[in-house]
């Protein structure tokens, strides 16, 4: 016997149990409210961040939120409040209700508290650790870099209020916000109710359990109407001794410069040494350097950047059949960059991209053009701004790392990496878009001037001597 069915496109199932649920979103990054444990007065949630996007990461993230019902977290394991403070609740509704309860074993009773992450040393410390994908200082990386740490988790015991002192209510938390140190900004939506997760059993053994409720909150990386960015990028060239710095500002000035320097003005160009030095410290260079090119200084001088990491992109060569460039970063804040990464957009000669030698580069899947860098295994590790050799005198010396990248002109017709082509459209460093010059070096360098020059002073020494004769 052969049985034929056929799909009937008019029948509608009578079970309504999925559709109570909103179906799950994607974004750059989403949180899980996840209902692990309920008793009557208090439930254990877990709270889930994945990092979707290849360009996004968080390090040190702050999480916060606005309990809506008087809520308070009793206990926590993976994560800590940032502030430790119940005075909330010891003058407030609830201590009127939980009058047996010792507030000076809890956690948190602020309406908005701000949660981070805790170290990796206590990743299996049997009171504050013992969760998966928890304590790692607050590093979120991109799923390319390392799928097992774009996720980073905690639980906590919630305490609730009247009326809802029942195992099936839940009211979770409004408002959610994430930030990094130096990392992208994200606007978060607001929860919603989803199918419940399902948790895999430790042993493997046994099949997954679903938790009693699920919210999904979802994040995507946005700029905020006049925020700054934190990183910038300098450029420069074989044929031009000129570096152009990172713009004026690039990173915000502080309101008080106005009467001490010029937020408007260009900066100034600088010799290839003043990378090195803090903007404090290269007034002289930068001085000496335009009345040595006879270049225009303004009164004030401009403002600096104000960045604390700041990168240089370097034309190192170009010939008949590739070109290269030498990429420098430098860290100029009191904290070290762990397992970094940076991504440079090149719209027309990415393509050509052949490898880079001291940094691990791969072409980034998902996003055109895009060149993935970062640390080789044991050098992934940008060092903070530390001080000079002799601190009384010497400048203070940044954290740096270096590499050359080689490409090949094959297959890329009328390319022209002089004119443009060989400078980055986009550069990020830890998923936040750095700020780049509006100008590119040309080819009028002052060695071009000097070649001109010298070339004006023999033809001069050759018809004096025809004068002569």
């Amino acid at each position: 016997m052969q049985v034929c069915c056929i799909k009937d496109e008019k029948f509608k199932t009578n079970l309504t149990l999925g559709e109570k649920f909103s179906p799950r979103q994607d974004g750059d990054l989403t949180i899980m409210y996840d209902i692990l444990r309920t008793y009557d007065s208090n439930y254990w949630a877990q709270v889930t961040i994945a990092n979707h996007n290849p360009l996004g990461r968080l390090d040190n993230w702050k999480l916060s939120w606005d309990w809506m019902k008087d809520e308070f977290i009793w206990e926590m394991k993976g994560a800590y409040p940032s502030v430790v403070d119940t005075s909330e609740c010891v003058f407030g509704p609830q201590a009127k209700f939980y009058q047996n309860l010792d507030f000076s074993t809890g956690l948190n009773c602020q309406r908005r508290p701000t949660l981070i992450d805790l170290p990796l040393e206590k990743t299996n410390d049997t009171k504050l650790g013992m969760i998966p994908f928890c304590c790692r200082n607050g590093t979120i990386l991109p799923p390319a870099m390392d799928p097992s740490k774009s996720v980073s988790a905690f639980q906590m015991n919630v305490f609730k209020m009247p009326p809802d002192l029942n195992r099936s209510s839940f009211t979770p938390p409004q408002n959610w916000k994430i930030e990094g140190r130096l990392n992208p900004d994200y606007k978060c939506g607001p929860p919603v109710r989803v199918s419940p997760t399902q948790v895999p059993d430790p042993s493997g053994l046994l099949p997954a359990t679903s938790v009693f409720a699920s919210w999904q909150v979802v994040c995507n990386i946005t700029q905020p109407k006049g925020a700054s960015p934190r990183c910038c990028v300098s450029f420069s060239a074989f044929y031009n001794e000129s570096i152009i710095p990172c713009p004026t500002c690039a990173c915000g000035c502080p309101s008080n410069t106005g009467r001490t320097c010029s937020t408007k003005a260009p900066a100034l160009l600088l010799p290839s040494q003043a990378l090195l030095v803090p903007f404090d410290n290269r007034t002289k260079m930068s001085l000496a350097w335009a009345d040595i090119n006879h270049l225009p200084v303004s009164n004030p001088l401009p403002c600096g950047d104000n960045c604390g990491v700041s990168i240089n992109w370097h034309l190192f060569t170009d010939y008949r059949g590739g070109w290269s460039a030498r990429i420098t970063i430098f860290n100029w804040e009191d904290a070290a960059f762990a397992d970094w990464f940076t991504a440079v957009e090149l719209d027309k000669a990415a393509a050509g991209f052949d490898a880079v030698y001291s940094f691990n580069g791969t072409m980034l899947d998902g996003v055109n053009n895009t060149i993935f860098m970062q640390g080789l295994p044991g050098l992934n590790y940008i060092v903070a701004e530390a001080d000079g050799a002799n601190p009384e005198k010497d400048p203070r010396v940044p954290g740096k790392q270096q590499s050359v990248i080689s490409f090949t002109k094959k297959n890329i017709p009328n390319i022209n990496i002089a004119a443009g082509d060989g400078f980055p459209t986009k550069l990020y460093f830890n998923g936040e878009e750095c700020s780049l010059p509006k100008v590119l070096p040309t080819s009028s360098s002052s060695r071009i001037s000097s070649f001109t020059v010298t070339t004006s002073i023999l033809a001069a020494v050759v018809v004096f001597m025809l004068v002569r004769q």
